[in-house]
């Protein structure tokens, strides 16, 4: 059994004109424990809706959504509300950090909401989970003292620290260099292995990716499987789809030939 499965998801709104948008067309995905999937696209393709559908921000207007097994269309408002913050862990482009409050004062914040040991052990857990991503030295330093690359450790470690079952991440390195964004993909990596937590990126970066043991393209609301950076291969962008351009290596291909447009390759 998956731990999430999304089958033949659609989402539409109504437009003040009363023509009706359709965002999502007939969106099957299911991921399992330990998982690293990446979602690629361009700005405006439905990745966040699609993402607020799997955190249970958003209901889809069609179709299923299985979480363990279970009917997410089941859960009251109050139910999802509590799934969505035992379960789900978020990261996002932009830090939404609580400016004022120090790193270990955010890295608190998600366990006011939490029960028993977790409530009571806060602070101790919010330290421990900063010594985890490398800021055990800064639980005092509020955002504006802290570089982007550990504003954006503090807000994983926010995201982290009630052990989620799930991490979605919507474009996490979109504010950040190279450098410093493979630094943190590479922390979100090893955490997840560690806890056993899914992990999906959102993303239209393909090199942040191309880290993924499985990736989709979604594109005018259509999800489909794709290949990124195969052996002998570099992937990127060709328009609007992901493409591979054989590397100069390749005996058979020509340096810079790009292959159009087949992005799936067995």
């Amino acid at each position: 059994m998956s731990l999430l499965e999304l089958t033949d998801v659609t989402r539409s709104v109504r437009l003040p004109d009363d023509r009706v948008l359709e965002i999502l067309r007939g969106i099957t995905l299911s991921v399992d424990a330990g998982e690293h999937v990446s979602i690629v696209g361009r700005s405006g393709t439905g990745k966040s809706t699609l993402l607020n559908i799997l955190g249970l921000l958003d209901s889809p207007t069609s179709g299923e959504y299985r979480l363990e097994g279970g009917s997410v269309a089941r859960l009251s408002n109050r139910r999802r509300a509590r799934r969505r913050g035992d379960d789900f862990g978020f990261v996002f482009q932009q830090f939404n950090l609580l400016q004022g409050r120090t790193a270990l004062e955010n890295v608190t914040a998600p366990l006011m909401y939490a029960r028993g040991r977790q409530f009571w052990a806060r602070r101790r857990i919010a330290a421990e989970m900063l010594e985890r991503v490398g800021l055990g030295d800064r639980l005092d330093e509020k955002p504006e003292k802290l570089s982007g690359g550990e504003q954006q450790r503090v807000a994983i470690a926010r995201a982290l620290v009630r052990g989620p079952r799930v991490i979605l991440a919507d474009e996490p390195t979109g504010a950040l260099d190279v450098d410093t964004g493979g630094e943190v993909m590479a922390l979100l990596d090893e955490i997840a292995a560690q806890t056993g937590a899914a992990l999906i990126a959102i993303t239209h970066d393909l090199a942040v990716a191309a880290r993924a043991q499985r990736h989709y393209r979604l594109a005018d609301g259509v999800l489909v499987p794709i290949v990124l950076n195969a052996p002998g291969r570099v992937t990127e962008w060709v328009g609007d789809v992901p493409t591979d351009v054989h590397h100069h290596s390749d005996p058979s291909r020509p340096a810079g030939t790009v292959e159009l447009p087949g992005t799936v390759h067995a």
